[in-house]
């Protein structure tokens, strides 16, 4: 089994920043691929983005591209979305979650793909 637990998020004005993190146990880190998503009151999880279990290649949805960055400490069992220049729109709640398998270039933001998820953090952006 595997066990991920989401920290960091909160309130934050718009324009601000935030740093997601990921504290992954039960089954070794640096084995599997890792993914973000987030999901509004009344909407599906949406992909927004994913890492290999090296930290390359990275994913991301068009929507936070150039403004998400995603990273990976496999020394720490710690997967990191750093969110910058935060708008309203953000606001969700953000879930970590991960997979054995390699991605492929067109599954890796499909949430059925994925094996283990985390109970999620929630970020709010105020206008």
């Amino acid at each position: 089994q595997v066990q991920l637990v989401e920290s960091g998020g909160g309130l934050v004005q718009a324009g601000g920043s935030l740093r997601l993190s990921c504290v992954a146990s039960g089954r070794t880190f640096s084995d599997m691929n890792h993914g973000w998503f987030r999901q509004s009151p009344k909407k599906a999880r949406d992909f927004v983005a994913a890492i290999s279990w090296n930290g390359a290649p990275t994913y991301y949805s068009d929507s936070v591209k150039g403004r998400f960055t995603v990273s990976r400490d496999n020394a720490k069992n710690t997967l990191y979305l750093q969110l910058n220049n935060l708008e309203p729109g953000h606001t969700a709640k953000y879930y970590c979650a991960a997979r054995y398998k390699s991605f492929t270039s067109t599954d890796y933001g499909l949430t059925r793909n994925y094996d283990y998820w985390g109970q999620g953090t929630q970020v709010t952006v105020s206008s």
